[in-house]
């Protein structure tokens, strides 16, 4: 019995999971972004560097989300800063909290 660890290859770690597939498919048609949903890596930023969405990007992700997930993300919450930061964070935050 081996006492080793395989190591994932960092490009292995960033395969989307089922579900923040459909929440990057949510980004990108709600957002009408033109690209493929499943070039949003999950730990990417989604503001600023990363996919740069702004302010009023976040908006209207949030109804998205409202409409689809039945999940209503405040505006003003303390914790957007993290739940925000990347599609794994988002898909996680709205996975534990969806009510649809």
């Amino acid at each position: 019995m081996s006492d080793e660890v395989d190591i994932l290859p960092h490009d292995r770690l960033a395969v989307q999971s089922p579900f923040e597939a459909e929440v990057a498919a949510l980004i990108v048609t709600s957002l009408q972004l033109e690209m493929d949903a499943a070039d949003i890596a999950p730990g990417d930023a989604l503001f600023n560097e990363g996919l740069g969405l702004d302010s009023i990007d976040a908006l209207e992700l949030a109804l998205a989300i409202s409409r689809d997930y039945g999940l209503e993300l405040k505006s003003d919450a303390a914790d957007n800063r993290v739940i925000f930061t990347n599609l794994r964070n988002l898909a996680r935050h709205i996975e534990t909290h969806r009510t649809r």
